[in-house]
């Protein structure tokens, strides 16, 4: 949904995507923070989450992630709409 990424020698990066899990049938966000220490050998840590819909929405006001988010989920939901019903 969104990448971002902070620092003159990339020390941050940040994205978040929407993920369906094929097993649990679930739908939900995924966001996944990374940190370079070049001052400590070039060490990478990564760190990732996730959560529902709902509670990505409410975090931090109106984002591009947000706006994007609600993009996809229209997206989906109108194109589930519009198939041909069964008579």
């Amino acid at each position: 949904m969104y990448r971002q990424v902070n620092g003159p020698e990339i020390t941050h990066a940040d994205r978040c995507c929407l993920v369906f899990d094929t097993d649990n049938k679930k739908l939900y966000v995924e966001r996944e923070i990374a940190h370079l220490e070049a001052s400590i050998g070039g060490t990478v840590g990564y760190q990732t989450t996730a959560m529902d819909i709902a509670d990505y929405l409410t975090q931090g006001g109106q984002t591009a992630g947000h706006r994007e988010l609600w993009r996809l989920l229209r997206a989906l939901f109108d194109e589930r709409s519009s198939l041909p019903s069964e008579d």
